[in-house]
């Protein structure tokens, strides 16, 4: 294969990964121009371009070179480990996003007592290789039927007792009488790679992607509040911020008996909170959105 400059990332063409994966790439201020065929998209300014793929064909094509990062679940990236390939690829950054959970569900009127109800029971799903490993540490005989979608409607079809599948918020298994039991992983969207790494000029544009990738990602959900205050109010002001964050303490020109703060709070900042903050002495409070940022 011809060595490529550019780097290249896979990421999921359509389902629940696709929208998070460009809304991270737009804060890390990257822009792509899409090909015709909306499978390739040119990165404009850095060099850095992506592949519209399925998310379970992303581990296979940065193993095969094809690609040198990629955005998949962390339950693609387990399976994808446990076909032996387990060196091939390894885990960059936890995204923060996609979350869900790989859970066994049985239907609601099977009684369920832990995981020793599943011995000889059939199980669909279509991740075998995590359900296999999950079913050996419990010591659990069971058959695993693999299924590539439609997992949910197995025990219907009476091809399957009880399912291994992704559930996000559960309203799926509830259409199909199914409740959820036992969870097998937690998962959400990680940005993965070959091991090891390129050694050439493609190296450069992976630690500008993470250190863009930290930037956004180290700020999720904060906001920024600025208020003044009397210098005597300090103490019980920091005491009603919420996620216990540090602020800086500015002395305002002319006025030494006030001070100006900033704080970086980790979560949305309320009206209760904003006004205990008040009644703390704090004055002309201001709420700001937090993009991105740089240590």
């Amino acid at each position: 294969m011809m060595p490529r400059e550019r780097l290249r990332i896979a990421v999921q063409k359509s389902g629940r990964l696709s929208d998070p994966c460009f809304d991270l790439l737009d804060r890390c201020g990257l822009r792509f121009r899409r090909s015709r065929d909306g499978l390739f998209c040119y990165g404009d300014g850095e060099p850095i371009d992506l592949l519209l793929v399925r998310d379970d064909d992303i581990p296979g094509m940065i193993g095969q070179g094809v690609c040198d990062l990629g955005i998949v679940g962390r339950n693609v990236l387990a399976e994808f480990g446990g076909n032996g390939d387990a060196n091939a690829l390894r885990g960059l950054r936890d995204l923060g996003f996609g979350r869900c959970r790989l859970a066994i569900a049985v239907p609601q009127d099977r009684v369920y007592a832990g995981p020793a109800s599943l011995a000889g029971l059939r199980i669909a799903t279509s991740y075998p290789n995590l359900l296999r490993g999950w079913l050996d540490r419990q010591g659990i005989g069971a058959a695993v039927v693999t299924l590539s979608g439609s997992v949910e409607i197995a025990p219907r079809l009476g091809t399957a007792d009880a399912i291994c599948d992704l559930v996000q918020s559960g309203a799926t298994l509830i259409a199909n009488h199914l409740r959820e039991v036992d969870c097998v992983l937690d998962s959400e969207a990680v940005l993965v790679a070959a091991d090891p790494l390129p050694a050439d000029g493609r190296r450069d544009a992976i630690e500008l992607l993470l250190r863009r990738v930290d930037g956004v990602t180290r700020v999720r959900g904060s906001r920024l509040l600025l208020l003044q205050a009397a210098r005597d109010c300090v103490d019980a002001i920091v005491a009603a911020l919420p996620g216990a964050p540090r602020p800086t303490v500015l002395q305002m020109d002319g006025e030494p008996g006030r001070v100006m703060l900033q704080a970086l709070c980790p979560d949305e900042l309320g009206w209760r909170q904003l006004e205990a903050i008040q009644r703390a002495g704090a004055r002309e409070l201001f709420v700001l959105p937090v993009e991105r940022a740089l240590a």
